[in-house]
């Protein structure tokens, strides 16, 4: 497989983007990587024979408006998503502004025939093992249409990945009864419990980690909101463990014997473990990773774009929205 990086888009760019990409490249030498960056990021020592470097001369901050992604034409997730409208690459990745990466693929790849909007999907940790979450975050007004056409995304996505052969759809509300939520919700409740989906009704905020679904489904807005607030709590409780784990010498020796669990608990609620998040319903594979993304959510995110890539993923969505 091939792949476009943007190596200046993200907090840890460019050297967290360069070593992800190293460390895949060697773990799959098979793969093709080009890192779209400028000349003064490119590494000094030579890179692997399946790594080479695209020089861009513009960057689009994180804060940045998108409006200027047109005006910055060589900045390096354009680039990097034009690799793939040229079918030079397959799949492109960054850590970037995510308002720029959405902009860069519906402009250059476009979007699904007959879909309303894109969705950006992330796999959630939750007793109950990984579970789709989406949208998070680039559709904060929508209709009740796009919730369905979510759902439906969704569906494909959760089995492509091996979340479920026949996913449990929820929509996220504010109770488990039909008649909950707002006007959007309660008509999107109508819709998807029309449609071919295995629609399993509301579920509530707290039903997000527990995982009694596959596929939760809600606006940008909600989505957005509630996952920011889950990565707060993990590392509120995670900030509170290390202090009261170390506040005596006894539990200090409590700490030691526990670590292992205590690792474990950051394996499984970690996003670096689950790499990026797919816009689900464009014309081509973009994943979009999280802003602090270290070296190992980058490794994470190719083994996402691969699996991708290899289930069909943009055929099978192509396919589910005509349905």
């Amino acid at each position: 497989m091939r792949f476009a990086i943007d190596a200046m888009g993200g907090d840890k760019a460019p050297d967290a983007l360069i070593q992800g990409t190293l460390q895949a490249a060697q773990i799959t030498p098979e793969d093709q990587f080009i890192l779209v960056g400028s000349e003064e990021a490119r590494p000094v020592q030579p890179l692997p024979d399946n790594v080479a470097w695209h020089i861009s001369t513009q960057v689009m901050a994180m804060d940045e408006n998108v409006q200027n992604l047109l005006k910055k034409r060589d900045s390096s997730i354009w680039i990097a998503t034009k690799l793939v409208k040229d079918g030079e690459v397959d799949a492109v990745i960054s850590a970037g502004s995510t308002a720029a990466q959405m902009a860069a693929a519906v402009i250059l790849l476009g979007k699904i025939d007959h879909l309303l909007r894109p969705a950006i999907a992330t796999t959630l940790p939750s007793l109950q093992g990984p579970k789709i979450f989406l949208d998070i975050g680039v559709n904060a007004d929508i209709e009740p249409p796009m919730l369905l056409q979510f759902a439906q995304m969704g569906a494909v996505y959760a089995q492509a990945i091996g979340v479920a052969d026949q996913p449990q759809v929820a929509l996220l509300s504010n109770g488990a009864e039909e008649h909950k939520g707002n006007a959007l919700t309660r008509e999107a409740y109508a819709l998807l419990g029309q449609s071919n989906l295995h629609f399993i009704g509301n579920r509530e905020g707290r039903d997000l980690l527990i995982g009694n679904y596959d596929v939760m489904v809600t606006d940008g807005f909600s989505g957005n909101i509630a996952i920011k607030s889950m990565e707060s709590a993990f590392h509120l409780m995670t900030a509170i463990l290390k202090k009261e784990l170390t506040a005596k010498f006894s539990r200090k020796i409590g700490a030691i014997l526990i670590k292992p669990a205590l690792n474990e608990l950051k394996k499984a609620l970690d996003y670096q473990v689950y790499g990026g998040a797919p816009l689900l319903g464009i014309k081509g594979l973009s994943v979009v990773c999280h802003g602090s993304s270290g070296a190992e959510a980058i490794v994470a995110s190719f083994r996402q774009a691969r699996s991708c890539y290899q289930h069909h993923l943009t055929d099978k969505i192509a396919e589910a929205i005509l349905s």
